[in-house]
């Protein structure tokens, strides 16, 4: 492995480092990411429960949005839950895309060294093909075994960019799909509570629109 990295010549050096961001990327964000941290299990059904009960305080809701992406979207619906359903609503909307920048952090990064990664590699072949050539004029062709192998070690760059890269682009799509996902499931949580709070939605067979109540109005 080391032969290979000497083969490669500098340019090897940011590929290599590329190499070691992207994995710190992927273990961070699979930690970060994991659903019980985004998602915790039976956090909607329980605050649901408060809201019904009407067992709601600001410190109960503060200590609610620090548990959690869900816990910060429920938390922002609650701080606004006296308010009509359209202000409920974009204020649920605004604080979900806030919580989806946090969950797409660094994936950026590791979608630049997926697309960086072969244009590193092509570029480190021909530096090194550059070199061979340059060689070859100043001392001839000499041995077509020698050749060949100066032409394999040239590749090495190609090669470790592709390796590189194909897993930063795997894993990028991975968490862009997981959490496309988790905002899914995010929205469903919210528009429960967002019945459970609001009266109007709670009156089976309705029709007609319904006077809200005072407590409603903000």
């Amino acid at each position: 492995m080391l032969e290979l990295v000497k083969a490669g010549g500098w340019p090897m050096v940011p590929l290599l480092l590329l190499s070691a961001v992207a994995l710190a990327i992927i273990v961070e964000r699979f930690w970060a990411l994991r659903r019980k941290t985004v998602l915790p299990p039976g956090l909607g059904r329980e605050v649901r429960t408060w809201a019904s009960r009407g067992s709601l305080d600001p410190a109960h809701i503060d200590s609610l949005r620090g548990t959690s992406p869900l816990g910060a979207l429920l938390a922002a619906a609650l701080d606004v839950r006296n308010r009509s359903r359209e202000e409920v609503r974009e204020r649920v909307e605004d604080v979900g895309r806030h919580q989806a920048f946090r969950m797409e952090r660094y994936l950026n990064a590791l979608g630049t060294i997926a697309a960086a990664g072969p244009l590193l590699g092509l570029f480190g072949t021909v530096v090194g093909m550059i070199q061979m050539f340059l060689g070859i004029m100043d001392y001839g062709v000499g041995d077509v075994n020698e050749l060949a192998g100066g032409i394999g070690k040239a590749l090495v760059c190609t090669a470790t960019g592709m390796i590189v890269a194909v897993p930063a682009l795997m894993f990028h799509r991975h968490f862009r799909s997981r959490i496309d996902s988790y905002l899914v499931d995010m929205e469903h949580e919210a528009i429960q509570l967002l019945d459970a709070i609001d009266p109007r939605t709670r009156r089976a067979g309705t029709t007609a629109p319904q006077p809200a109540p005072a407590y409603t109005q903000g």
